[in-house]
């Protein structure tokens, strides 16, 4: 039988000695599509591994590869790759470090199996996943986005593009990857002689879309290598004008990370300009908004005032009045909350 090995300890528990740690930690993501015949196996062998380096994050594993964001001591940054290159298809595989980074964006390590490693509704067998897009740097992303013949699409979720996107580019309202693609192609539509350029937040996103629109008919498909992280990176090292304008949405406890001072989004509360995500307090609601500062205080970290006031009650009556109670997180999608109105205005 399979060892299952997992972190039991709460996670409050964890949040506080991650807190309290004096050690620099250095937060990171990779992917990579690879076959992995027994994701069981290797799910716990990667999970001993990476334990053993104390590292801290969310790792997805498929039978089509592996998709993880992480953190690890600095002091361990070395031992961790050398575990890493121990693995044959993981072996220098590039790592994106994070660009805002203060090392506390997780808290306990979780590997979990899933039937992909991005969900995206696909038939892998329909196409060939293998014959993806031209992958660009950061200087050739730059000079191919100039040109009039180019179209550039956000992969990304409209709570991503909401806060930062590329100058000019397509940002479709959806929820989900999946969503994404039947829209992305009917926008694309009339662009389908254009040299079509897309990006997300790592690359992993692009990796399938890429390969799926050239199997739709589109030809001239190009990808960020290393998506919005690796350009960031690139164009600080390299001098380059940096396309991106305001902050990248990333999924941790951070929520985001600035790539340029701009604050292109509002709070979906006051409707002042504001940029940073938050989960509403009320863990009976959880929905994720933008929150600016002011509205946090008098909010109180939620959304609305119900659930504030929800969160001021007993314990026992909010376990009694959670099965009928509708919060925004039961009525709205992701960041699909937005009280811009009078009657939302601070008292």
């Amino acid at each position: 039988m399979t060892q299952r090995l997992y972190n039991l300890v709460d996670k409050e528990v964890l949040k506080k000695q991650v807190q309290e740690d004096p050690r620099k930690r250095i937060t990171l993501s990779f992917y990579q599509y690879a076959q992995i015949l027994n994701p069981p196996f290797f799910r716990d062998h990667l999970f001993i591994l990476l334990a053993e380096q104390e590292v801290l994050g969310r790792i997805y594993i498929a039978s089509e590869g592996v998709n993880a964001q992480i953190s690890v001591p600095e002091e361990n940054w070395a031992s961790m790759v050398t575990a890493l290159d121990s693995i044959d298809f993981l072996n220098s595989i590039r790592l994106n470090k994070a660009i805002e980074d203060d090392g506390k964006s997780f808290y306990k390590l979780k590997i979990k199996i899933r039937n992909k490693i991005v969900a995206d509704g696909l038939d892998d067998d329909s196409f060939d996943v293998t014959d993806r897009g031209q992958h660009l740097d950061a200087a050739a992303f730059n000079a191919l986005a100039e040109r009039e013949d180019t179209v550039i699409v956000d992969m990304r979720n409209h709570y991503e593009s909401e806060v930062g996107h590329f100058q000019n580019a397509l940002t479709p309202d959806v929820e989900t990857f999946r969503d994404s693609l039947p829209i992305v192609e009917d926008l694309l539509e009339e662009h389908k002689e254009k040299n079509i350029l897309m990006y997300c937040t790592g690359g992993i996103r692009c990796e399938k879309a890429s390969a799926y629109f050239k199997h739709r008919g589109f030809e001239k498909v190009h990808q960020l290598d290393g998506g919005i992280i690796e350009y960031a990176r690139q164009a600080a090292e390299q001098g380059l004008e940096n396309k991106f304008v305001g902050k990248n949405f990333v999924f941790d406890d951070r929520l985001g990370e600035k790539i340029s001072p701009d604050v292109i989004s509002k709070c979906h509360q006051c409707g002042e300009p504001s940029d940073d995500h938050t989960n509403c307090a009320n863990d009976s609601c959880h929905i994720l908004f933008i929150q600016c500062p002011k509205c946090k205080e008098h909010y109180e970290n939620t959304c609305s005032i119900k659930c504030k006031d929800f969160n001021q009650l007993p314990i026992e009556e909010q376990e009694k009045l959670k099965p009928t109670a509708e919060f925004n997180g039961t009525k709205f999608g992701k960041g699909r909350y937005k009280a811009h109105r009078k009657e939302h205005a601070l008292e």
